[in-house]
């Protein structure tokens, strides 16, 4: 069955292979992000969108009805504690959380129409697994973690949430983490599974999550990562 499905950023990495999964499946995709794709595929109707402007943000031509929503944007902000300014902190909650937060204020209406409807937004691995260097990325991750949480139980049974935790994910904004074969090789290594995530495989858990496969799930957290938080 055919959904309306809107996918905040869009423009790569998992975004952008969820857009062509769900393509293939033919649902009726709007697709925001700071740069859209001035020559989207048939059926994707896209436009800008800037989740860290200052007050709410606009999005244009929705359908009244949504079946789901996907935020995608994220940020990786590595450095020692004592590097990390407030500012750092800041920066990391208005893309990660207060945009989402944006979002969902401008979409709720829209959701509960569906009557079914599923959000599905990501977290990181180092919200449970205490790494170095995290403290900014996983304390606003774990504010997203929080809220969708919060919002599964507020909007049961008509709209659900879930969260996505990946570890290290060869994405562009991974790419200062797996530049180098030397990278890469250690990267893989600290998995159990010996190998970093692809988007499509953080795609395909959306999607499923999107589908009435998916549509008795809610409030829950899939660690997408390589077996990284639970395995030694």
């Amino acid at each position: 069955m055919s959904k309306n499905i809107l996918i905040i950023g869009g423009n790569s990495g998992i975004g952008k292979a969820l857009i062509e999964k769900l393509s293939s499946e033919n649902h009726n995709l709007f697709v925001a992000s700071r740069n859209p794709d001035p020559n989207p595929s048939h059926g994707i109707h896209t436009q800008s969108i800037d989740v860290t402007a200052e007050g709410e943000i606009s999005l244009n031509d929705l359908p009244e009805k949504l079946d789901g929503l996907v935020y995608c944007p994220g940020s990786i902000n590595l450095k020692p504690f004592n590097r990390l300014s407030q500012q750092d902190f800041q920066n990391d909650l208005n893309i990660n959380f207060f945009g989402l937060v944006k979002v969902l204020h401008h979409t709720i209406p829209n959701l509960r129409k569906s009557g079914n409807a599923s959000v599905v937004a990501f977290s990181t691995v180092a919200v449970n697994t205490g790494m170095p260097f995290h403290a900014s990325v996983a304390s606003a991750k774990a504010a997203v973690e929080g809220l969708m949480r919060s919002l599964a139980s507020e909007y049961a049974p008509v709209v659900r949430f879930n969260i996505i935790a990946p570890s290290l994910t060869d994405t562009p904004l991974a790419e200062g983490l797996l530049g180098s074969e030397r990278k890469r090789e250690a990267a893989e290594d600290r998995h159990p599974l010996k190998k970093v995530g692809h988007p499509g495989q953080l795609a395909a858990t959306a999607a499923f999550l999107l589908s009435e496969e998916g549509s008795w799930i809610s409030g829950q957290t899939f660690h997408i990562d390589g077996g990284m938080s639970n395995l030694k």
